[in-house]
């Protein structure tokens, strides 16, 4: 029998290719350890992305790898998640306390975008990340009601900073905190962008591995000052299948190419409807619009929501389907995406601007 070795081990594991990196998780160097002592093999796996629903899963398939080697009596596979900060765009500063910006982004607006940012940022707090959202549409807010915080005033400690509001464990800030849910906000352009960087810079975020910003529909102004002052990791693009809204959702994945912020990959909603009486499968907004468009642009596809009326009277109800129905097909769909997109984030160059002093010459 010949001797059990590191190498047999890593080549065992390297048999499986993971969903969400796309590539096998040594040549990901997510195996961080090997121990072998005897028969016994012990393995350390670090993603860098949450996976808390995925972890048992991965588990059981690296130990059915390695416990096929000859010689392997016990395997103990320990798999964990180490979240660091990425690449932004160059000579932007990064946000106190906030390790990754994740812009959710759509070309027009009635594409479902605000549900999906609190629903992606609700299902990457699930898989055991830290998670905040901005709402940046300040002419139309919407983030308050989805998290069944409307009323809610943030607090000022120091008369300067505001402390965001937690809901579902989840830090948020928007402008709808700070006005009446009906009071309409008649400002132009200048004083709209003003309001997103005091909303993002002045708010006391507490150690946020992932903040998910909300943008309103287009590629106007709130856009641009994103991708020109605020440290943005990676966008995700959310569209229905009709051409229509994928023409727009099209714009806004090249308006993020041009200002050099990755596109993390795109989402399609509303992509079939299920009837509830009889099962019937319709696609009533065509059919694989969101795969065509990511194919073409040549970035991911990270999944697609059906049209259900629970996804949209959970928000309505302040209690989105993540938290409402955790155990759910929906909810399992939203995770499946929160997944992929933090694994793509992975995968990007890492930011080191933190682990260096600010030099200043006198």
């Amino acid at each position: 029998m010949s001797e059990l070795t590191r190498e047999a081990v890593e080549t065992a594991i390297q048999t499986y290719i993971d969903p969400y990196l796309d590539t096998d998780l040594v040549s990901a160097k997510s195996v961080k350890d090997v121990q072998i002592e005897g028969g016994a093999v012990r393995v350390e796996v670090v993603l860098g992305f949450p996976a808390k629903g995925y972890e048992e899963s991965l588990s059981g398939k690296i130990s059915e790898r390695v416990a096929a080697l000859d010689g392997v009596s016990e395997v103990t596979v320990n798999v964990s998640s180490k979240i660091v900060s990425h690449a932004v765009q160059k000579g932007v500063q990064a946000v106190t306390g906030v390790k990754n910006i994740i812009a959710v982004a759509s070309g027009k607006g009635g594409v479902g975008k605000s549900t999906t940012a609190v629903n992606l940022a609700l299902a990457l707090s699930a898989e055991g990340a830290n998670v905040g959202i901005l709402d940046a549409d300040i002419y139309g807010p919407s983030q308050p009601r989805m998290l069944g915080a409307q009323g809610a005033k943030p607090e000022s400690p120091d008369g300067k900073q505001l402390k965001p509001v937690n809901s579902y464990h989840l830090q948020s800030m928007s402008i709808g905190y700070l006005v009446e849910e009906d009071t309409p906000m008649i400002w132009r352009g200048p004083m709209v962008t003003q309001a997103l960087e005091q909303l993002l810079k002045e708010t006391q975020w507490e150690d946020v591995d992932y903040l998910v910003i909300d943008l309103p529909p287009g590629t106007g102004d709130t856009q641009l000052t994103l991708a020109q002052k605020i440290p943005v990791s990676g966008a995700v693009i959310v569209t229905t299948p009709q051409d229509i809204a994928l023409l727009d959702a099209v714009k806004g994945l090249k308006m993020f190419e041009k200002v050099e912020v990755p596109v993390l990959g795109v989402v399609e909603n509303m992509s079939i409807h299920i009837c509830s009486n009889c099962g019937h499968e319709e696609h009533i907004f065509a059919e694989g619009g969101g795969q065509r468009m990511a194919d073409e642009s040549n970035v991911d596809f990270l999944g697609g929501l059906p049209l259900d009326k629970q996804i949209r009277s959970d928000t309505d109800e302040g209690k989105p389907t993540v938290v409402a129905d955790p155990e759910g097909q929906i909810a399992r769909i939203y995770r499946e995406i929160a997944r992929r997109t933090a694994a793509k984030l992975a995968q990007q160059k890492k930011s080191f601007t933190t682990k260096f002093p600010n030099i200043v010459i006198q």
